[in-house]
């Protein structure tokens, strides 16, 4: 039985309904010794309280895609694992500078075609694609969803290049909530079909391609080669597969994914122009789930931290769309947002959005999805 679905979310369900009433039916049928009466009524107590925590866990996973197989929460709990609301618009911080589809790469396992369009379609509503990366220079593979626009097999535009970006979830996430509840190939279709954003190929993938561990888009010292993977990996392998751009990218994601695209754009000018962090964060993180991610050298961990290379290194001519909400305190909220556009200057270009109401939830990031997806469309079909 599948970790996602109805099916299981119905077995627990209904064993956290029947088990209370066994209990009931039960509980005075019990005999023998009072220590074992005891015992077998404290039983079907945690039995009780087991299905009900498990179903409202299932439920939990089954709206958010946590975790997409039974094998992705074995990992991660594994000992051994390793420790559109148009009204939204940018605020520029002018200080700071304001038809035939391509031929497949061998090295790009097509894995499925994901059933959101028929072949009659993907001039109109564009394709979705299910893919497995190599990665060769990181020896990291990942998966990824590809979108490719209406644009991509429209005979008018079967000689251009399209621009990229790389979307990724927050921690643990799972991409199919890329697709499932974000649904970014549905909203960017909506803003192309309505003239506010401009056709680009979207690569949609987890933050973590080490996963149970969280790497934070990290080179790990004797670990996985995160920034590696997403910096290099990805842009050649999705370039020699697709009929898209090789410099100029673009890249989005929340919570964690948002620091990743930050990071990933700072520190790879030569390949990415922009990035935008919904909800994201400016500062290394070091928790349970990510183990040391430095090897001890507080140099690495200096470079790895977006606010301290803003203060320390020169800033790069990229462009940079951050968003928050005043409903978002704390270390990794709008504080955090506001201290790190205080840090930039030019050539570095930061735009803001701040929502009145909101917090770090897929709520407030379906208000800014639109209009982040425009703003990134148009910066890497300029680059």
């Amino acid at each position: 039985m599948p970790l996602l679905g109805r099916p299981l979310l119905a077995l627990l369900g209904l064993l956290a309904l029947v088990l209370p009433i066994l209990t009931l039916l039960l509980w005075r049928r019990a005999s023998g010794a009072r220590v074992l009466v005891v015992g077998r009524r404290l039983a079907m107590v945690a039995l009780c309280q087991l299905a009900a925590v498990s179903f409202v866990a299932a439920a939990a996973n089954n709206y958010g895609d946590f975790y997409g197989s039974w094998s992705d929460l074995g990992r991660q709990l594994s000992p051994t694992a390793s420790s559109g609301g148009h009204a939204v618009r940018p605020t520029s911080h002018g200080a700071l500078s304001s038809g035939p589809q391509g031929s497949t790469s061998q090295r790009v396992k097509h894995l499925s075609m994901a059933p959101w369009s028929k072949p009659a379609d993907y001039a109109t509503k564009g394709r979705l694609e299910s893919v497995r990366l190599p990665g060769a220079r990181s020896a990291l593979s990942t998966h990824a969803f590809v979108y490719l626009p209406p644009q991509y097999f429209q005979p008018k535009y079967q000689h251009t290049r399209f621009p990229v970006s790389e979307v990724f979830t927050g921690y643990p996430g799972n991409d199919l909530n890329l697709v499932r509840r974000l649904a970014y190939q549905d909203r960017l279709r909506t803003e192309i079909a309505h003239g506010r954003a401009r056709p680009m190929v979207l690569v949609m993938m987890r933050s973590s391609d080490a996963y149970p561990r969280d790497a934070e888009c990290t080179d790990v010292p004797n670990g996985p080669q995160a920034m590696t993977m997403f910096s290099q990996d990805v842009p050649y392998d999705i370039s020699h597969a697709y009929r898209v751009r090789e410099t100029g990218w673009g890249a989005i994601g929340d919570s964690t994914g948002g620091y990743c695209a930050v990071k990933l754009v700072l520190q790879n000018a030569y390949t990415f122009s922009a990035g935008a962090a919904l909800s994201g964060y400016y500062h290394v993180l070091q928790d349970v789930t990510t183990g040391n991610l430095w090897g001890g050298s507080s140099v690495l961990r200096d470079l790895n931290d977006p606010e301290w290379r803003l203060t320390h290194l020169p800033q790069p001519p990229v462009s940079l769309l951050l968003t928050s909400s005043n409903g978002e305190t704390g270390p990794n909220g709008v504080s955090d947002l506001r201290k790190f556009v205080a840090l930039a200057r030019a050539p570095l270009h930061v735009d803001t959005i701040v929502l009145p109401h909101g917090g770090h939830n897929l709520g407030a990031w379906s208000q800014e999805m639109g209009p982040a997806l425009d703003w990134l469309s148009h910066r890497v079909s300029q680059a």
